[in-house]
């Protein structure tokens, strides 16, 4: 097959950020397929259009367009709407067997149903959000028109859709609940890179040797984006709740978003910031599995809202893969398997209650390390890169076949 792959923010390992849609083209092209990745450029460059280069096999697109989660919410529509009405016609004149959108924003089903309509093939649409509830329910969408047209293209990506992949049964029972038929959906989650985070001795070791102001102790490690929905200041706090009983635990937070300035002045109003509570910047995938090896526990947090559940976070998965113990702040799917696989903490919202939760787990060695063996094991059982890539392609090829 030709494939057409849609992805407004296309990552690579050595560019920060998720990966899912890197690694599953790839995995697409390991099967013989041909993949043609559609995607913007947000960073510096002097180019004026679109200008292409091969990655691992796959061929990829890219387009300028300036976008980061700091900008206000009509600046974003704005990049996405650039990018929609470029991508389409990018797409056609390239032309493919199959087009795969992916979401988040949802805005990549205008160029993604365009494209396939215009060569007469199926489209596969992944839903990595909720959108638009997850913006309504933090109202950051208000205006009853402007929520009834994001809903329209809610539905009008559905409609089009010869298939859909949804990360999580949170997402899928969304979209069942927009009436799209329950035999079209399939729930195909986030990976876990099980060779890329392999356990390694050597791997801590560097971690620490390049951040010596972190001691010997135990680490608690957030890596990812300080956007307004992870609600990272929640980690300062519970930093400063520990600051007294667990002197030598270090909180590591690592990543860009939004809220950063937000997490930083939270960390020095309470004290903890480069005391026992550390923030460093985003860096590439591939640097980021010393960290992972580096610590105790990895965590996945969301605010307190139960529409943010449904997420499936990088972060958690690759939590697994490194053979670590995961703690998050939220309930749901991920806070069921967390207690049925034994594979770490659901911590309390609060973060007063949730330090003396972590405390009491930080405390037992034995018990940290039986988590951290059964979340390696599940990653490597559930959640493997290549099993989960095998089920996507057989999507994108049950699409074609049926069309």
């Amino acid at each position: 097959m030709k494939v057409i792959y849609l992805h407004q923010y296309f990552t690579t390992p050595s560019m920060s950020g998720g990966t899912r849609s890197y690694e599953m083209a790839k995995q697409l092209v390991l099967a013989g397929h041909t993949v043609h990745m559609i995607t913007s450029w947000r960073g510096e460059t002097d180019q004026n259009g679109w200008w292409g280069e091969e990655i691992d096999g796959i061929h990829v697109h890219w387009l300028p367009v300036n976008y980061n989660n700091k900008m206000g919410f009509f600046r974003r529509i704005a990049a996405f709407l650039k990018f929609a009405l470029r991508a389409g016609t990018k797409a056609v004149s390239i032309g493919g067997d199959v087009v795969v959108a992916t979401s988040t924003p949802l805005t990549i089903a205008i160029p993604g149903v365009f494209a396939g309509r215009r060569m007469r093939v199926p489209m596969v649409f992944e839903v990595r959000d909720l959108w638009p509830a997850i913006p309504i329910a933090l109202n950051a969408i208000r205006s009853p028109m402007t929520i009834a047209l994001a809903k329209m293209l809610e539905r009008f990506a559905y409609r089009n859709s010869a298939q859909i992949i949804a990360l999580s049964p949170g997402m899928a029972e969304g979209v069942r609940n927009c009436g799209y038929p329950d035999e079209k959906i399939h729930v195909i989650p986030n990976c876990s890179d099980i060779d890329l985070f392999a356990p390694d001795d050597e791997g801590a070791a560097r971690f620490r040797a390049l951040h010596p102001e972190l001691g010997a102790g135990p680490i608690v490690l957030y890596a990812g984006t300080f956007g307004l929905i992870n609600g990272v200041s929640y980690l300062p706090k519970l930093a400063s709740a520990m600051q007294e009983c667990c002197p030598d635990v270090r909180f590591v937070a690592i990543g860009a978003g939004a809220e950063v300035e937000l997490v930083r002045k939270t960390a020095e109003k309470l004290g903890v910031l480069n005391d026992n509570f550390f923030m460093y910047p985003a860096i590439p995938k591939l640097d980021l599995v010393d960290a992972f090896r580096s610590a105790s526990i990895s965590t996945s947090l969301v605010i307190d809202l139960p529409e943010t559940w449904h997420n499936s976070a990088n972060k958690f998965f690759d939590t697994l893969a490194s053979g670590t113990a995961i703690a998050i702040n939220y309930q749901g799917w991920q806070a069921e398997i967390i207690e049925a696989e034994e594979i770490g903490i659901v911590l309390s919202a609060n973060p007063e209650m949730a330090a003396i939760q972590l405390a009491k787990l930080l405390d037992d060695q034995t018990r940290l390390d039986r988590l951290a063996k059964n979340a390696l094991q599940l990653a490597k059982s559930q959640f493997d890169r290549n099993q989960l890539g095998r089920e996507f392609i057989e999507v994108i090829e049950r699409a074609v076949k049926n069309w």
